[in-house]
């Protein structure tokens, strides 16, 4: 079962996680949605009239009803503001629930600072850094140390110790990091 996800979660987290997010949790994957009923067909153009816009406006409520139960919507919603999907001009997509007129509004005026922060701090040197620090730490705790030594419980516990005191400074070295990017954005401390 897939955890459902705020909007202050999602504005919170960076792109790789929100990814996974929407990968393992989103509605229309997980019903094997067809993913046209979240885009314009190009036979569904704004100069189109009568049935294939009443079409297409059909599709979109149905996408948006889609989206509006979903767990990941507010992920899928962050992906698609720091992706730069949607357009004010042209009423062409839905994702997370919101339409591409309503998506590039939101990115332009409302959030712009906001977004822009986002998807810079998705592509710096410093997120790499605490990429490959979680990686490190996730793998460091799934190690055993009683299979590395061999000289009873003594030697055990000494293992334990060590592998304990490299776990903690890769999670301090993690928790510095993410302190001072959560200051600098705005964002605030660590829940």
């Amino acid at each position: 079962m897939t955890v459902r996800m705020t909007a202050t979660a999602a504005r919170r987290t960076r792109r790789t996680v929100l990814q996974a997010a929407v990968n393992s949790g989103a509605r229309c994957a997980r019903q094997n949605l067809d993913p046209a009923l979240f885009f314009r067909a190009d036979s569904e153009g704004a100069d189109s009239e009568g049935g294939e816009a009443v079409a297409w406006q059909a599709r979109r409520a149905a996408a948006i009803g889609v989206c509006a139960l979903c767990p990941v919507r507010a992920a899928c919603e962050e992906l698609a503001l720091r992706d730069g999907d949607g357009d004010r001009a042209t009423d062409d997509l839905v994702r997370g629930g919101v339409s591409g007129q309503n998506l590039a509004i939101t990115r332009e005026i409302r959030q712009a600072d906001r977004i822009t922060a986002a998807t810079a701090a998705d592509r710096d040197d410093e997120w790499q850094q605490l990429v490959e620090l979680t990686v490190a730490a996730r793998t460091e705790a799934l190690k055993n140390p009683d299979r590395r030594s061999a000289g009873g419980p003594r030697k055990s516990a000494q293992s334990q110790a060590a592998q304990n005191r490299r776990i903690h400074s890769l999670t301090e070295q993690i928790r510095t990091i993410r302190t001072a990017r959560r200051a600098r954005t705005g964002w605030g401390a660590a829940a």
